[in-house]
C-alpha cells in the first residue's frame, strides 16, 4: 500500500493530500485493523496510555481548574508573558482554518484554548476547555499532552489518539521551555480536523514554540554571571563550581558541604549543618568551621555567609534540573542531564539520603516510561549493570538473547545471595 505522507509533498494540492489522508486512514483502521505499523513514537504513547489505565472509552476530560482559580494560575504562570506571541502568530491561522490554538502547562492542564468559535463548541464537548486536564496519562495519546509527557514536538492524526472520542480530530504541539533554565514550562498546540494532517503543521508550532522561548529570553531580566553558582556533582567525586565566571574543582568534603547548602538558600545552623554532614558525633563545631573557612576562600567571602550558614547567590545544580524535569514528567530530557550518582564516594547522611532518593526517582521513571533505549542506556552504566529491575523491564520491550541472559544471571545470583529473585521490588544492596 502506498504510503499517504508521499503525497504529502509542498507542491501537492492541499485538498487532495487531505483526501489522500482520509481515505488511508479509512484503509488502514478498517474492521479495527491496522495495515502498516504504527509509527513508533505513537505506539510508545498508547503503551504508556494503557499503563496508566486510561479507558479508549472515556469521555472527556477532567477540569481541575476552574473561575477564579484558572484566572489566578495563568495570571502567575511564566507561558502568560508570551500569549500575546502566540496569538499575533497563530490567532488568524486558527479562526480561518477553524483549528484552535491551545496552550498547556507542563502537567498537561490547558490554560488557553482559543479560535474558530464553532470549533471551540465541538471541542467544548470532549472538554478541551481551559482548566482541563489533558495530560497522557489522563486523556492517552494526545499532541500537548504527548508534548510535555516524552519533551518533543508531537503530531497525532486522528486514530492515533488512544481515546475513541478523541479520533476525529488532528493536533499537533511542541513544548516551551524556560531559555534561561531549560525547565519544561508547556506546550503550544493547534488543533482541528483534516486540515491539520500535513507535516508542516507540526513544524509550525516548533517554529511558535521557538520563537516563544526567545521571547522569554528577552523578557527575562539580565543576569550577571558574577551575581549566580553553578554546582555540577552528579556522576562526579567531586563537583565543580562556577563562580564569578571562574570554574572551580571542590574537595570531598567541600563538595558536600555545597551540595547541603545549596539545598537549604535559607541556611543552616552549625549543630544542623554537622548533622548534615558527619555520621560521627565525636566531630567537633571546630572542625567544620575550619573547613567553611577554606571553602570560603575559595568561593569568596561575598558568596558563603554565616549566622546561618548559607550561599549569598542564586544557585543552579545539575541535581535541581533533574528533579524540576522529572516533575514535569520529561524522562528523557531528565535523563540527558542524569550523568551518574551524585557525589558516588560521599558518605554525609544528607548526600547520601539525597542521592538515593535522586536515583530512585530516576530508575523509577525510566522504568514506567519503558523506553527500551533509555532503559538499555541505565543498565549498560556502572551504576546500572546489577540493577535487575531495569533489566526486567528491559527484558519487557526489547527481549533479545543477551538482555534475557543478564536477567538470568542477575537472578541467580540474587537467589545465591539469599533473595528471592521473583519479587518485584527486590534490589541489590
Amino acid at each position: 500500500m502506498t504510503d499517504p505522507w508521499v503525497a504529502l509533498e509542498p507542491g501537492a494540492d492541499p485538498a487532495e493530500r487531505v483526501r489522500t489522508i482520509r481515505r488511508a486512514h479509512e484503509r488502514f483502521t478498517a474492521a479495527g485493523t491496522v495495515a502498516r505499523p504504527v509509527r513508533s513514537a505513537v505506539a510508545d504513547s498508547w503503551r504508556r496510555s494503557a499503563r496508566a489505565r486510561v479507558s479508549p472509552a472515556g469521555t472527556g476530560a477532567s477540569v481541575e481548574l476552574t473561575a477564579g482559580d484558572l484566572g489566578a494560575y495563568r495570571a502567575e504562570h511564566p507561558l502568560s508573558r508570551v500569549m500575546p506571541l502566540f496569538r499575533e502568530l497563530m490567532g488568524g491561522f486558527a479562526k480561518d482554518g477553524e483549528h484552535l490554538l491551545a496552550v498547556c502547562d507542563a502537567h498537561g492542564r490547558l490554560l488557553w484554548v482559543e479560535g474558530h468559535t464553532t470549533t471551540r463548541a465541538q471541542a467544548g464537548r470532549m472538554n478541551f476547555v481551559p482548566g482541563a486536564r489533558w495530560a497522557e496519562s489522563a486523556m492517552g495519546t494526545n499532541a500537548p499532552g504527548t508534548a510535555v509527557a516524552v519533551d518533543r514536538p508531537v503530531q497525532v492524526f486522528a486514530t492515533e489518539h488512544f481515546v475513541r472520542e478523541v479520533q476525529s480530530w488532528t493536533c499537533a504541539a511542541a513544548p516551551v521551555h524556560d531559555p534561561r533554565t531549560g525547565r519544561l514550562l508547556g506546550a503550544v498546540d493547534v488543533t482541528g480536523g483534516d486540515g491539520l494532517a500535513h507535516p508542516h503543521s507540526l513544524a509550525f508550532v516548533q517554529a511558535v514554540a521557538r520563537a516563544a522561548e526567545s521571547q522569554l529570553a528577552l523578557l527575562a531580566p539580565e543576569v550577571d554571571p558574577a551575581d549566580t553558582l553553578e554546582l555540577t556533582a552528579l556522576g562526579r567525586e567531586e563537583a565543580l563550581v562556577l563562580v564569578g565566571g571562574r570554574k572551580r574543582r571542590l574537595s570531598r568534603r567541600h563538595s558536600e558541604i555545597m551540595v547541603v547548602l545549596a539545598r537549604h538558600p535559607e541556611g543552616l545552623t552549625g549543630d544542623e549543618l554537622l548533622c548534615a554532614l558527619y555520621e560521627d558525633e565525636a566531630v567537633t563545631p571546630v572542625t567544620l568551621r575550619a573547613e567553611l573557612t577554606r571553602l570560603r576562600q575559595v568561593l569568596g567571602p561575598e558568596v558563603l555567609r554565616s549566622r546561618p550558614y548559607r550561599l549569598a547567590v542564586p544557585v543552579t545544580s545539575d541535581v535541581d534540573v533533574v528533579e524540576r524535569r522529572l516533575g514535569c514528567g520529561a524522562v528523557t530530557a531528565a535523563f540527558s542531564v542524569y550523568a551518574g550518582p551524585l557525589l558516588p564516594g560521599a558518605q554525609a547522611p544528607a548526600v547520601v539520603r539525597l542521592r538515593r532518593r535522586l536515583a530512585d526517582q530516576m530508575r523509577a521513571a525510566l522504568i514506567v516510561r519503558g523506553d527500551p533505549d533509555l532503559l538499555s542506556d541505565w543498565a549498560h552504566t556502572p551504576w546500572g549493570e546489577d540493577d535487575v529491575e531495569v533489566w526486567r523491564a528491559l527484558a519487557a520491550v526489547r527481549p533479545t538473547p543477551p538482555v534475557a541472559a543478564r536477567v538470568r544471571l542477575l537472578d541467580q545470583e540474587l537467589a545465591a545471595e539469599g533473595f528471592d529473585p521473583t519479587l518485584r521490588s527486590t534490589q541489590r544492596p
